[in-house]
């Protein structure tokens, strides 16, 4: 990484073509306690249609933060998500046989001529809209198998999924509708204009999808994680891995957890120096689950504050969510019942603990290995045995689906002095006020 002038404020408008990794051109340097702007295309479906992508993603380029090193983690604080898209189009997918090799999301080729990662032009609207530019053949990996198109209000509060003709008066207008920043190379999802589902009211809560750290190894940016990473394994393309060993050299950024929003901390570790922070893939909304594999995507604005935690050394992201995202037996304490609390310690003679909510994110090839890894990286955070911490996670908070099959968020109030050790302490009662 060459070095860079070091910017309180750093606002980035460039993007990878779906990969990361220490390789990638760096977007700039900011400072320790500075802020990031970006305004980041739909993730997803764009990315997914358009056969120059790598990976299934469109993020920025890597960030660096000053004096972040290998071993250190970097607190990302979610100040603001401003949905621009007034639209976007979603659903589950299906796979066009011909269009790829061994993953549709990663190495594409044209069904007709076989180039490899094919340039593209637009024709029209539709599923067969995405054509070769080299030999005219669609080209695209991706088609709907039950797809429909959603428009939102002024303020993003709700969102609406629309007939037919309006999803073909959208798609006429994909580029403008969907906000797409200047830089973006993807062909917008509202061309395909899917009209299922009409008429359907939904609740909206943006937040992002694929935030965090540059992994020391050049992956798929939407393979960055243990569920999505599974297929990269014995995969015989540029980012195929040899064994499951490999996989750990991944951040987890593409998390899919919606309470990855405005007001949470996300812990992320350093495994490169300067961090590497990206940040792509923001969604209108998203149950539990993100039980299609995919959600709203759409392009929007994030502002993020950036904090260097020196020597905190952790495997993974850890996340402080908004209190009102916690589940209630993961809640901070109220003052009436801290008093029972202490009145039970003075009565059968125990120290009353200090504790505070953190969530270990998990993941892995299905729910239970993703939940296995959790349980592993707060053992290692804590310096508790997997029992003790099984015991703590039921009794004081559980574990929650960001999203299948293999992506989980442990939550445990966690000994205030153990988290004083290991250098969170302050944000966790920043956080929650205790």
């Amino acid at each position: 990484m060459a070095q860079r002038e070091i910017q309180q404020e750093l606002s980035v408008d460039q993007f990878t073509l779906g990969l990361v990794g220490p390789d990638q051109e760096w977007a700039g340097t900011v400072a320790d306690g500075g802020t990031v702007r970006t305004h980041t295309p739909a993730g997803c479906w764009g990315p997914m249609i358009t056969p120059e992508f790598r990976g299934g993603h469109e993020v920025t380029r890597p960030i660096a933060v000053e004096g972040a090193e290998v071993g250190d983690a970097i607190a990302i604080h979610i100040e603001d998500v401003e949905v621009t898209s007034i639209a976007t189009s979603t659903g589950s997918m299906r796979e066009r046989e011909g269009a790829f090799d061994s993953d549709p999301f990663v190495d594409h080729r044209c069904p007709e001529c076989g180039a490899e990662w094919p340039e593209t032009v637009v024709e029209g609207t539709g599923e067969e809209s995405i054509r070769c530019a080299e030999c005219g053949a669609n080209a695209s990996s991706f088609g709907f198998e039950y797809g429909y198109t959603v428009v939102f209000d002024d303020e993003r509060t709700v969102g609406l999924t629309v007939d037919e003709e309006a999803a073909d008066g959208l798609a006429e207008r994909a580029d403008e509708a969907m906000a797409l920043p200047e830089n973006s190379r993807q062909h917008p999802i509202l061309l395909y204009k899917p009209s299922e589902m009409p008429g359907a009211l939904g609740h909206l809560r943006p937040f992002i999808g694929n935030v965090g750290t540059t992994p020391p190894i050049e992956l798929p940016d939407s393979h960055n994680a243990g569920d999505f990473g599974q297929f990269l394994i014995g995969a015989e393309h540029d980012w195929g891995l040899e064994s499951e060993d490999d996989l750990e050299e991944r951040t987890d950024g593409h998390m899919d957890i919606s309470e990855v929003r405005p007001g949470a901390i996300l812990i992320c570790p350093v495994k490169v120096d300067g961090g590497g922070v990206y940040v792509g893939d923001l969604h209108a909304n998203q149950g539990d689950g993100e039980l299609s594999l995919h959600t709203t995507d759409v392009s929007g604005r994030t502002t993020l504050g950036v904090e260097v935690i020196k020597d905190l050394d952790i495997d993974g992201p850890l996340l402080l969510p908004n209190r009102e995202d916690l589940p209630h037996i993961a809640e901070p304490y109220t003052d009436e019942e801290r008093e029972a609390g202490t009145a039970l310690a003075e009565e059968y003679g125990v120290d009353l603990e200090e504790m505070g909510p953190i969530q270990v994110i998990g993941s892995g090839a299905t729910i239970n290995d993703a939940t296995e890894n959790a349980f592993d990286r707060a053992g290692k955070l804590l310096d508790m045995s997997e029992g003790e911490v099984r015991g703590r996670c039921t009794f004081t908070g559980g574990v929650q689906i960001g999203r299948l099959p293999g992506v989980v968020q442990l939550d445990m109030l966690a000994p205030m002095a153990k988290l004083e050790e290991r250098g969170i302490a302050h944000l966790v009662r920043e956080q929650y006020d205790l």
